[in-house]
């Protein structure tokens, strides 16, 4: 098989770059190693509604609940209320990403690229020393497909970014594990998610609650790589569970890891290019990725559709791709991973200090940058290593 590009990974990612390059009239396939797209769902499926409505038509179908906000609460249950519109990329729609990742690649289908499930990329193909496409497995049987560039959105694992010689690494430190319960339970707030911060319930993350109507949630925990010993996630999770919502029912469970570094040295290489998880480019505070991912696949497919037909796949015209990246989304990435950087490195004492000296601010309408500055001004002692990234 031959075509102009090969994108391996059907996630929001994926089929952005598979759908802006085909409609772009490059020649595209995309490969998802599982037979359904979409499932298993690997995250708490939160987005920004603002966000979301910049990057694709919405439709009513892949909305499980819309929220009005988001509650934080600290270690000592001071509680925190802030405004869906100022809460962040995570928070306003609660997808249902099994229904939203397949839209999505059909959308990618029906401009033209053509969609391979159970297709599972084994390697890069090279020729002259520089890749020049995939070798895979489709049901089992051997498949070369050659392309001149190649679009790795194959997740935090990424084997695509390995293949090329990417250091795509990540130190302890720089990895959330993560575990996830679909709850059933009266006690869940289908109008709010939430966040429940403290290194005894979860050390170096949180604990999170996103409604999805009906009085299911899917309440997840992340641990920070560095602070592991403190407990596996699904042992945090069950003991956070049973004192929060003691006669929940547990409908489904999954684990997994989330990549919460600064961006990657590098991207790219000669006829590679990463998107989303694989490039490292979700949120380092929380996490959250489904916006960055979507707006680097549509980079991604854009990129390739102008340079492909130039036959400039080689490492150094992909700078281009390097370069709008990290000027736009890389930035608030570069900034939220120094304040996460900082934050995870507080006692509880320290958060529940914060969180009590905004008494009497109102920081409903407040972003996350507003509510910083907030904190600088009450706390300038403590939180003087951030003032370069926050005024």
């Amino acid at each position: 098989m031959k075509c102009d590009l090969v994108v391996v990974g059907a996630g929001p990612a994926g089929s952005m770059t598979a759908k802006a390059a085909a409609e772009a009239g490059l020649d595209v396939v995309m490969l998802e190693k599982r037979q359904e797209i979409g499932d298993p769902v690997r995250c708490a499926e939160g987005v920004s509604k603002a966000a979301l409505k910049k990057m694709v038509e919405l439709d009513p179908v892949w909305i499980s609940a819309e929220v009005k906000g988001a509650r934080i609460w600290g270690p000592d249950g001071t509680e925190i209320v802030m405004s869906e519109d100022r809460a962040g990329a995570e928070v306003g729609y609660v997808l249902e990403r099994k229904v939203f990742d397949r839209a999505l690649a059909q959308q990618a289908a029906e401009a033209g690229a053509k969609v391979m499930v159970k297709t599972r990329a084994l390697g890069l193909l090279h020729e002259g020393g520089v890749p020049s496409g995939i070798s895979a497995a489709f049901v089992g049987e051997s498949l070369k497909i050659e392309a001149p560039l190649i679009i790795g959105a194959d997740g935090v694992e990424s084997k695509v970014g390995r293949w090329a010689g990417i250091d795509t690494a990540l130190k302890p430190k720089d990895i959330e594990t993560c575990a996830q319960f679909l709850l059933q339970d009266e006690k869940i707030d289908d109008e709010y998610c939430e966040f429940y911060l403290g290194n005894d319930i979860a050390p170096g993350g949180y604990v999170w609650s996103f409604p999805k109507g009906d009085k299911l949630a899917n309440v997840g925990i992340g641990v920070l790589g560095s602070k592991a010993n403190s407990g596996t996630p699904i042992r945090l999770l069950r003991e956070f569970v049973k004192k929060q919502f003691p006669e929940g029912k547990v409908l489904e469970m999954m684990v997994g890891g989330v990549p919460v570094s600064g961006p990657i040295e590098t991207t790219t290489a000669d006829g590679v290019i990463l998107v989303g998880d694989a490039a490292r480019q979700s949120d380092p505070i929380t996490g959250g990725g489904i916006i960055n991912a979507m707006r680097a696949g549509v980079m991604a497919g854009e990129i390739a559709a102008d340079l492909v037909p130039k036959g400039e796949v080689d490492k150094k015209s992909l700078q281009v791709y390097e370069k709008r990246w990290r000027e736009t989304i890389g930035k608030s990435i570069t900034r939220n991973f120094a304040v996460k950087e900082f934050f995870v490195d507080l006692t509880d004492d320290d958060l529940n200090h914060l969180i009590h000296s905004l008494d009497g601010v109102d920081v409903a309408e407040l972003d996350l940058k507003g509510l910083l500055k907030v904190l600088l001004r009450q706390n300038p002692k403590l939180l003087l290593k951030l003032r370069h990234l926050i005024v």
